[in-house]
């Protein structure tokens, strides 16, 4: 009986505890916290189209736009000058770059004047008497022949007479040869074709100098060009005299230039053709790495953005009653940073800064700007 009991008692336990804990679990109220709507604020500007600049970027090394290297044609010891040839050496137009030592050929080519000069003095009696009228020039131009100077250009054979006379005496021969001995003379003195400075040194005052033999390089310091490549659909555009804006690397300075030629052909790799800009400045060297910037056209009803903003290529994000939305627009001209794009209507709220997670139909806040217009 005993055991009956404490059965009844424990299950009678069991049920109220199980009461008393559906009690307390329903007493307990449970509160879902609300979800806050969380609205992102946007940038946005007013669309006003205009005529937007292309400038089309470029660089590029200067190099010299006069620019000599020189040869040896002659070969002799290299005979030291007034200035020493070396990088740096700036020598005037007409001043003697390389001296080569031609004692040697000098000594040929006097000899071969000599000779000249006595087949004219032989043949001046036969002159006198047979060919008095022609006589006198002859005279005249054998007095003024100087063994120390270059040799005078033959006077003028007027008659047939005159020609088979002094041609079966040997005189044509005998002169062209000396003229030929001279001009080769000549090419033992390198002389400065322009005012310049010496960018490359090949060879030391008593080297002994080969024909053919590379000795260096001399260039002008007053006009350099720079090289660039700009894509064929601008070539149409760009002009010969055209101002053209330069920057150094650092964007410390500016200069101006003009363009000077363009290459009337197209790489074919690149599909570029090459446009040569030259400019003028005292602090300008050869080698510098230059930026240009070529005003290439103004696209008309366009206005520009950053690439950034543009989507698939094609469409931008538009702001509709604080409700983003996107519309199909027509980029024209890409650069690194920016994209020209037209067809988009005036009065268009667009988005100026780009917005993560943003998507067609997000509900936003204007970012109120007083001066939030976009133009062309």
């Amino acid at each position: 009986m005993r055991k009956i009991i404490l059965s009844i008692v424990g299950v009678l336990l069991i049920v109220l505890a199980v009461f008393l804990a559906k009690k307390i679990v329903d007493s307990k109220k449970s509160f879902k916290p609300k979800a806050q709507k969380v609205v992102k604020t946007v940038f946005t500007e007013v669309v006003k189209n205009g005529a937007v600049p292309i400038v089309v970027p470029a660089n590029g090394n200067l190099t010299a736009k006069r620019r000599v290297e020189l040869y040896a044609e002659v070969q002799g010891v290299f005979r030291k000058g007034n200035k020493l040839f070396k990088e740096g050496q700036i020598y005037d137009q007409g001043e003697t770059i390389i001296r080569i030592d031609a004692s040697e050929y000098a000594a040929s080519v006097q000899s071969a004047k000599s000779n000249l000069y006595n087949q004219l003095t032989s043949i001046m009696p036969d002159l006198r008497l047979d060919y008095p009228d022609i006589f006198p020039k002859w005279e005249t131009y054998l007095n003024g022949f100087d063994m120390a100077k270059s040799t005078p250009e033959l006077p003028e054979l007027t008659t047939e007479k005159e020609k088979f006379f002094i041609t079966g005496r040997g005189i044509l021969t005998s002169y062209y040869n000396v003229k030929n001995l001279e001009q080769r003379l000549s090419k033992y003195r390198i002389p400065a074709p322009f005012k310049g400075v010496l960018t490359e040194a090949l060879v030391t005052e008593g080297t002994l100098i080969r024909g053919g033999q590379k000795l260096g390089e001399f260039i002008n310091t007053d006009v350099y060009e720079l090289e660039v490549a700009i894509s064929k659909t601008y070539s149409d555009l760009l002009k010969i005299g055209e101002k053209v804006t330069l920057t150094n690397l650092d964007k410390t300075k500016m200069y101006t230039g003009k363009v000077a030629r363009i290459n009337g052909r197209v790489d074919q790799a690149s599909q570029t053709i090459k446009a040569f800009i030259e400019v003028r400045d005292n602090t300008l060297r050869e080698g510098m790495y230059l930026e240009a910037n070529l005003d290439a056209k103004e696209e008309q009803d366009a206005i520009e953005i950053d690439r950034n903003l543009l989507l698939e290529n094609n469409k931008i994000f538009v702001v509709r009653d604080t409700v983003l939305d996107v519309i199909d627009v027509n980029p024209v001209y890409f650069t690194d940073k920016k994209v020209v794009i037209k067809e988009v209507p005036d009065g268009t709220t667009i988005m100026a800064k780009p917005l993560v997670g943003a998507y067609t139909g997000m509900a936003v806040k204007v970012f109120e700007d007083k001066s939030a217009n976009i133009k062309g």
